[in-house]
């Protein structure tokens, strides 16, 4: 096990560190001239130069590279060139926690459901029960997430009241004020992920019951229930794990639609606000702090499958 522990570690930082290489080189392509938006189209070309020279711009590409990557390790992630001169660090950090916030929400009521709903699925194979879950789900994951937003904008802010239609509220507000404010957007994100959750469920389920073992241990006398909980569920949640562990990562980076639509303060509204600013240094923290849940997120799910099937540290 420590073995296939490092092996993934060690692939995790290839991984971050060829990701940094893309990314950097993909905002050297960007266009437009930094010193320029930041001081703008009238400002007098020796200040252009000045600013270009204190950003370090005049030195070689690898040199900017090396510069920004041993910064962004360190801790020193830079300035926004729109906000104020304002530090990058603290708020992609504060942004961060919004966005863990939400996916934790979103995370406690996708899973348990969808789990349920897979597995009653699966026992239940082709009959109305199954045929009704499946159409459910394809009915929400066919739905683009903006659409499903704004019909639960609709329904529970606009028509029931019961719901607050934006998500913003300040860090330091109680808890219940956090969840509520988080309800509706953590519903939208949870519509997409439950959907391939319980499709997953009830493929592994259905293929689980059709083993050999499952027939043997009930030709034996062994109750049903006991089967189902004890063995059949064991081994076909293994692939639902792991989808649940990666989509930790689209929940942190991936939700730009949903939190636009609730003015929900997370990472991917940060990354939205950078690039209609083309505020170099914050698009690149921000992609980079994504990247790096999404690594992590795919290390778990790695280390959860083989904690649950040993045959995968073997290989």
């Amino acid at each position: 096990m420590l073995r296939f522990l490092v092996r993934r570690i060690l692939l995790l930082a290839v991984t971050l560190l060829l990701t940094s290489v893309f990314i950097f080189a993909l905002t050297q392509v960007l266009p437009g001239d930094v010193p320029r938006l930041i001081l703008g189209r009238d400002a007098p070309p020796q200040a252009v130069e000045d600013l270009r020279e204190r950003l370090g711009l005049n030195e070689s590409v690898p040199q900017q590279y090396v510069n920004w990557l041993m910064g962004f390790v360190s801790g020193d992630w830079g300035t926004s060139f729109t906000g104020g001169s304002a530090p990058i660090r603290p708020l992609v950090m504060e942004r961060l926690g919004n966005s863990l916030r939400l996916a934790a929400v979103a995370l406690v009521i996708s899973v348990p459901l969808s789990i349920a709903l897979g597995v009653l699925a699966g026992l239940f194979e082709n009959t109305w029960i199954d045929s009704l879950i499946s159409i459910l789900t394809l009915s929400v994951v066919g739905l683009p997430e903006f659409v499903t937003g704004l019909i639960l904008i609709n329904v529970f802010a606009l028509g029931l009241n019961w719901l607050p239609a934006s998500a913003s509220v300040p860090n330091n507000a109680a808890l219940g004020d956090w969840l509520r404010q988080l309800i509706l957007p953590a519903l939208a994100a949870s519509f997409v992920l439950m959907a391939y959750v319980v499709r997953m469920t009830r493929a592994g389920i259905i293929d689980e019951l059709k083993k050999p073992y499952v027939r043997t241990a009930i030709l034996k006398g062994v109750p049903q229930r006991q089967v189902i909980t004890r063995h059949v569920l064991r081994n076909a949640l293994l692939p639902t794990i792991t989808v649940i562990a990666v989509s930790f990562g689209w929940l942190i980076g991936g939700l730009v639609v949903i939190e636009n639509v609730f003015s929900f303060p997370g990472l991917g509204r940060l990354m939205t606000n950078a690039v209609e600013r083309k505020d170099i240094p914050l698009m690149q923290s921000v992609v980079m702090v994504t990247i790096f849940f999404f690594a992590v997120s795919n290390l778990i799910a790695d280390l959860l499958y083989a904690l649950l099937n040993p045959r995968i540290r073997l290989e």
